[in-house]
């Protein structure tokens, strides 16, 4: 998995790319929480998803996991530019209907 995050104001954006599974995310949780911390005023978690290739219950359960963080600070997540196989994952687990999607990474950033 590779991860590359970047903060913008308020607003933390992670690039995800690779697999996001059972091996990969605790790292993910790990630099995710890490930068959470070292940012107490991030409010926004953009996850740019547009290089992932595979995500299972482990990746679902840590995505999620990062979502009640952020609304824990009275924030929103969105995810961004999700690929048609990881999409259909998501809609399987009823992802969608908790996390909203985006088309861009401007376009949730531009979302109040």
């Amino acid at each position: 998995m590779r991860l590359e995050l970047e903060k913008n104001g308020r607003t933390l954006v992670a690039r995800l790319g690779g697999d996001l599974d059972l091996n990969s995310a605790p790292l993910f949780r790990e630099k995710i929480d890490q930068a959470l911390a070292d940012y107490e005023m991030i409010n926004r978690l953009i996850l740019n998803l547009a290089e992932v290739n595979f995500v299972d219950s482990s990746g679902l359960g840590v995505i999620l996991g990062r979502f009640k963080k952020i609304r824990s600070r009275g924030g929103t997540m969105y995810l961004v530019d999700v690929p048609p196989s990881v999409s259909k994952v998501f809609e399987l687990s009823g992802l969608f209907k908790i996390i909203p999607e985006k088309d861009t990474e401007q376009s949730a950033m531009e979302t109040a």
